[in-house]
């Protein structure tokens, strides 16, 4: 059971398309070094764009293996680089990530842009459930999930590790819209 989404996705303000290695810079300058943006995710800040290069050799790989997609999102009105978005499906459910620059939080990007993949990946007929987890200590990307209707579900204890947070698992709170 797998599903290929479109390359391309557009909401009222963003742009969705496939990340290029091209973008490494952009993505260094805009997010990928900023140690307030990584503080929750599941890797340490960039130093060089070389590792920005490297992250982006790993999403043509999971999009040629169909393990994984990653969107880049830029703001249709002048192409600016907002951050990324990528779902991986596994077996009948698809759970979403999402990163996006400091300048760019708050205006609802972001909800946006899971709204727009959460109703792709639930109308797809193999698909039942859509969900995401965020860290205890960063409930304003609960609040992305709720704003793209997905539901609180639950705790979830010592369930993923944030490094520039702690070594050890963190707790997490889980999101999820089902059909």
């Amino acid at each position: 059971m797998s599903v290929t989404p479109p390359t391309t996705f557009t909401t009222a303000r963003l742009h969705l398309r496939l990340p290029v290695l091209d973008d490494a810079p952009t993505l260094f300058a805009r997010y990928t070094q900023d140690p307030e943006v990584a503080r929750y995710m599941v890797w340490r800040p960039h130093t060089s764009v070389v590792e920005a290069e490297r992250f982006l050799q790993r999403c043509a790989a999971v999009w040629a293996d169909n393990t994984g997609f990653p969107f880049v999102i830029e703001r249709l009105a002048d192409g600016l680089l907002l951050g990324m978005i990528e779902f991986r499906v596994d077996d009948f459910k698809a759970e979403f990530g999402y990163v996006l620059a400091r300048d760019a939080w708050g205006a609802g990007y972001m909800s946006e842009a899971l709204t727009c993949l959460v109703d792709w990946v639930l109308a797809q007929p193999t698909i039942y459930r859509a969900a995401a987890f965020h860290d205890v200590d960063n409930p304003a990307s609960g609040r992305v999930m709720a704003k793209a209707g997905m539901a609180y579900e639950g705790l979830l204890r010592r369930y993923s590790i944030h490094p520039n947070v702690s070594d050890a698992p963190r707790d997490c709170h889980v999101y999820a819209r089902v059909r």
